[in-house]
């Protein structure tokens, strides 16, 4: 199995009222945490980190974009790995593995390095990502599992709801420190792991997808090369051999994955239409989501003037939102099909991201950037939780994490593209990133095309989920398919 929370053979007698128990849960909640951590500071940091290392726009989508990149790619890897050697060595083994790149990240000297460490610093968290809900499912009693995936998704939602001001605030004193304070993090996160029991899937297969494994970052790698190169060079030789060299390894990808006898992507579950199109809905959504709040950070701080700690906290709405009313959107997800709520949340998100496109150049908190952010949230937690469940249900019971891990993977992929094309479409290159009014036309501009995204995801909801796949669906025994945004 691939990206999978499989029962191990090994009895699951950890229960949530003993300390060994609360210890495996608080550092599952930590490592992921520290994760999503990383990817709200960064975005918040880009105008300080392209100041005092005198770097153009491309660097600092790269700086974004290399984590991703790698992420994405090997997310999926770092499932099989954790089933194939245990997922608590392999989860211990990315928390190491960020911390040092984190450590990396906060010393380097220059554009370059520091888009080095990104890129090392995504495959340690590939590794990671996937084994935080692996571990809790096959360590726990199956009394307490899905109390403990609960208790998981709380807190993770309260961590992510903080990180905004945090982050801001770190990036306030030196954007070095955000980086830095993931090694502090990891410390403690490997000090709590010491007890966990181990698990793994006693049925994996001993064979990885190499060519897969080599495919993949290809194709993202060529893709966003070429996607953010063009706005300063165009069609040059080297940006268009990118991009055919990142179709090329796509075409070689899908071919290498319908013949492979462990793929990595697997095929069969793309006969299935529901599966495919709800995918295209995370790809439209995600890269709006991603492409937004990168928009979103720069023109707060670029062109309104806002501290990193303001811009941070502008999105914690989102987040709060989401934590009181996810899951009860769930539950209407659950009793009265995927459909309307899914419609309804995209909507609504497409709302939020055109009353933010309409702030002005000095906005009001409450009155311009408030109510985008609320209707984000409100329109968010309608969506995501039935959109994750209609991508489980449309899979076999038997390949629920695989489904999970593939969703997971469009969700990475599709921001990497919002991040990488972007700036393409609305004409930001160079060191515009630093000219309040170039920053505030490309904002306007890329929040439409935000909106847009969010409106195809709509349809192709609206469209896709008719007959049996908008009825109310019944609850999965297990949550080792979890999706976060």
């Amino acid at each position: 199995m691939l990206y999978g929370a499989q029962v191990s053979t090994e009895p699951a007698l950890l229960r949530l009222d003993q300390p060994a128990g609360r210890r495996l849960l608080a550092a599952a909640v930590l490592g992921s945490g520290i994760a999503f951590l990383d990817g709200t500071v960064v975005n918040v940091a880009l105008p300080r980190i392209g100041g005092e290392l005198d770097a153009e726009l491309a660097g600092l989508q790269w700086v974004i974009s290399g984590y991703t990149l790698t992420l994405a790619s090997l997310i999926l890897v770092g499932g099989s790995l954790g089933d194939r050697f245990g997922r608590k060595r392999v989860f211990a083994w990315g928390i190491a593995g960020f911390a040092i790149t984190s450590l990396l990240c906060a010393i380097a000297p220059t554009i370059h390095t520091l888009v080095g460490a990104r890129l090392l610093q995504g495959v340690a968290a590939a590794l990671l990502t996937p084994g935080s809900l692996a571990m809790l499912q096959a360590s726990f009693a199956r009394a307490d599992r899905m109390r403990a995936i609960g208790a998981w998704t709380g807190m993770l939602g309260i961590a992510t709801a903080g990180g905004p001001v945090l982050g801001g605030w770190l990036v306030g004193i030196s954007w070095r420190w955000a980086f830095a304070i993931n090694l502090p993090l990891a410390a403690i996160t490997l000090w709590l792991l010491r007890t966990a029991p181990e698990s793994r899937d006693e049925e994996a297969s001993g064979e990885l997808d190499v060519p897969g494994i080599l495919l993949a970052p290809i194709v993202l790698a060529g893709l966003t090369w070429a996607l953010t190169a063009w706005p300063d060079t165009g069609a040059s030789a080297t940006t268009v051999g990118a991009a055919v060299l990142g179709v090329a390894a796509a075409v070689g990808f899908v071919v290498a994955e319908r013949r492979s006898r462990h793929p990595m992507v697997l095929p069969s579950l793309f006969t299935n239409k529901v599966f495919t199109s709800i995918n295209l809905v995370t790809l439209a959504i995600y890269a709006a989501l991603s492409g937004s709040m990168v928009f979103v950070a720069l023109f707060l701080q670029v062109t309104a003037g806002w501290t990193p700690l303001a811009a941070g906290a502008a999105t914690v709405p989102i987040s709060a939102v989401m934590l009181v009313l996810a899951s009860r959107f769930g539950g209407v997800a659950t009793r009265h099909g995927p459909r309307l709520p899914m419609v309804a949340g995209a909507l609504l998100l497409a709302l939020g991201l055109a009353l933010l496109a309409r702030s002005p150049d000095q906005p009001s908190y409450v009155l311009d950037v408030l109510p985008g952010m609320l209707a984000q949230g409100l329109g968010l937690s309608m969506l995501v939780a039935p959109l994750t469940g209609t991508v489980l249900a449309a899979a076999p019971d038997s390949h629920a994490g695989v489904a999970s891990g593939i969703n997971n993977a469009v969700s990475r992929t599709a921001g990497l593209l919002a991040v990488a094309g972007l700036p393409l479409l609305v004409g930001l290159s160079g060191r515009a990133y630093a000219d309040p009014a170039a920053v505030a036309d490309a904002y306007r501009a890329a929040m439409w095309w935000c909106v847009g995204l969010v409106l195809l995801g709509a349809l192709l909801t609206a469209v896709t989920l008719t007959g049996p796949a908008a009825e109310p669906a019944a609850q999965p025994a297990d949550a080792d398919g979890v999706t976060n945004p």
